[in-house]
């Protein structure tokens, strides 16, 4: 199975980052967390200490499965602003199998304002839609096509983290993590653009 990373800037959003590394790893999938930071210790929006697992400029991202970006302020500016990040999700979405995973002010701040939401259905944190750039809006908790799980604010972060496993794993296994942590999903919160 192919490693998946999630990316930590100081000022990401706490349980966006904790829920995907969390549901991910409790689905077998290997995920690393990557510190954009010159250190391995990175502040959340909420002033907690997270240490993750690599720094960035130390990793060898060779064929990864998924790239994660959670949100938060300043967070998603900040992974936006580091120039090697912009250059691997590029390269991500233009390979024949790379999938990128963002949530709240991510998907807007992140991959909006790097023109990678052109032409697809997208959502994001209330507020961050301007920055979309040619895409087309919807009002989902999750929406997920071309190879792509976008979120739309902390409270959605278990359903968008379910959705990634779905995306890999299927539909079993994603129900077996939901249902090993009591949540019972209704497909219908998904909004799902994979098959036409």
């Amino acid at each position: 199975m192919r490693n998946s990373f999630v990316f930590l800037a100081d000022g990401f959003e706490d349980i966006e980052a904790i829920t995907v590394i969390d549901v991910l790893r409790r689905a077998g999938m290997p995920v690393k967390t990557v510190s954009i930071t010159p250190s391995l210790q990175v502040k959340s929006a909420h002033g907690n200490i997270l240490t993750a697992d690599l720094l960035f400029d130390a990793t060898h991202f060779t064929d990864p499965e998924w790239l994660i970006l959670p949100g938060g302020m300043p967070g998603s500016t900040n992974l936006y602003e580091f120039a090697p990040l912009a250059g691997l999700l590029s390269r991500q979405l233009s390979s024949a199998s790379g999938k990128v995973a963002a949530i709240c002010a991510a998907p807007a701040v992140v991959l909006g304002q790097l023109g990678l939401l052109e032409g697809r259905k997208a959502t994001c944190y209330p507020g961050f839609e301007d920055l979309c750039k040619g895409a087309e809006m919807m009002d989902a908790p999750v929406v997920v096509n071309d190879r792509m799980v976008l979120g739309n604010g902390p409270a959605n972060a278990l359903i968008w983290a379910l959705a990634i496993v779905r995306e890999s794993l299927g539909d079993q296994a994603s129900v077996a993590v939901a249902n090993g942590m009591l949540y019972y999903p209704n497909q219908a919160q998904i909004c799902d653009y994979n098959f036409g």
